[in-house]
């Protein structure tokens, strides 16, 4: 006899409805711990980074740049007027001496023009001869007519004395002695003027044949000066050194200033670097260098620092101090280093490939166990060549990737494989 049992429906409703509620309420919770989970770190190759650890000490701060070597000292010779070469004595890589002859210039206006002042010279010594004795013979004239007035003037001086005698005696009467007196001093005012006349033309004469010589003293300054530029036209070295250049060839035209050769020492030269601008403003004159020249380093200071700013670099002079390795020669391609200065203790580590000066850059810091890397934030400071100053966000002892890892810029982490 079957017994009927109540509310069991009901129950089973009931359980079936927990059941749903708690299913939901397990996958509800199991999709929110799924959305708060961190996306897989993707992995790197342990090979293919560049670690760098932090470290605290010294600090050497420098800067680099590259550069050629060119002579302390290059002689460019130009040409001294408009000319044409009639001969080149010497090539490219000659050695050379201060009078070793390079080439012979011609121009026929300027050897017609030292002839012509030869002449103008012999003309102007011949005027001068002539001026001389035609001068000279008026003074003669002049002189002559001094001496007849003198001559005049003593006779009437006799005269005078004699009359005056005679009228002493009553021979001669007082009206004839005035008149003596009177002759007497005529003369004696015509003596005067003749010896004035004498006087002023000999020193007009002089000034004549100075004015002369004069005329004649430019002619022949004219005359040196051509015969100079004449001799200007054999060009030579000028300084002991090599023969860098030499681009023209004989029968050429060349204009007054056209750079016909240039001589260099190639045992004196120095280092021109390019550093770039914002590394350059500390760099100054005096300071340490380091010149590698691909054969060896040599030692040098600071020299000169251009003011300008070419092209984003800054040109620095480095006196070389030390001995030129085997083939370092004119433009030979080089690398400078200048030291700026010396830190005692700072934390740094080595330069990343991003870590400017000053900025604040995100770095990946390796675990301890070198599993993977998280991204942290790094405040930079004073930098050099291969290191930075660590102002915030590293401690000495961590270490981190130094190579670029923008491929990763979305990721917060990484993992390594080995």
């Amino acid at each position: 006899m079957d017994i009927k049992r109540e509310g069991v429906a009901r129950k089973k409703r009931i359980k079936y409805a927990a059941y749903s509620v708690l299913t939901l309420a397990l996958l509800g919770s199991g999709t929110y711990y799924i959305s708060k989970l961190k996306p897989a770190a993707p992995s790197v190759e342990w090979a293919t980074i560049w670690p760098g650890t932090v470290k605290r000490g010294p600090m050497l701060r420098d800067v680099k740049g590259s550069g050629t070597l060119l002579p302390e000292d290059i002689v460019w010779i130009p040409a001294p007027a408009e000319s044409q070469i009639s001969k080149i004595l010497v090539d490219s890589g000659d050695r050379v001496k201060p009078n070793t002859v390079l080439m012979v210039l011609t121009n026929p206006d300027m050897e017609l023009a030292a002839n012509d002042l030869d002449w103008q010279i012999k003309k102007a010594d011949a005027s001068l001869t002539d001026t001389r004795v035609q001068l000279e013979s008026k003074r003669l004239d002049q002189q002559s007519e001094v001496a007849a007035v003198e001559s005049d003037l003593k006779q009437a001086q006799l005269n005078k004395d004699t009359d005056e005698q005679l009228l002493k005696m009553n021979l001669k009467s007082e009206l004839e002695v005035k008149l003596t007196v009177a002759k007497w001093e005529n003369l004696q005012e015509k003596a005067e003027i003749e010896k004035k006349k004498l006087a002023n033309m000999t020193d007009s004469i002089n000034a004549q044949i100075d004015s002369q010589k004069v005329q004649i003293e430019q002619l022949k300054a004219q005359q040196q000066l051509k015969k100079q530029q004449l001799a200007d036209l054999t060009i030579h070295a000028g300084t002991e050194g090599v023969l860098q250049e030499m681009t023209y060839q004989v029968g050429q035209r060349v204009h007054t200033g056209d750079v016909l050769a240039k001589v260099a020492q190639p045992w004196k030269l120095k280092a021109e670097i390019k550093i770039p601008e914002t590394q350059a403003k500390d760099v100054a004159i005096g300071q340490v260098a380091q010149i590698d020249t691909r054969n060896g380093i040599i030692p040098g200071h600071v020299i000169r620092k251009d003011p300008n700013v070419v092209n984003g670099t800054v040109t620095v002079d480095c006196r070389l101090d030390g001995a030129l390795p085997p083939g370092a020669v004119p433009d030979l391609s080089v690398d400078g280093t200048v030291e700026i200065e010396r830190l005692a203790d700072v934390v740094y580590v080595d330069r990343p490939v991003f870590g400017q000066p000053n900025s604040q850059v995100s770095l990946f810091k390796v675990y301890p166990d070198q599993s993977g890397a998280d991204r942290v934030t790094v405040k930079f400071g004073l930098a050099s060549v291969n290191a930075i100053e660590v102002l915030d966000g590293l401690k000495v002892g961590d270490q981190v990737v130094l190579n670029d890892m923008s491929d990763h810029d979305q990721n917060q982490r990484i993992r390594f494989t080995h």
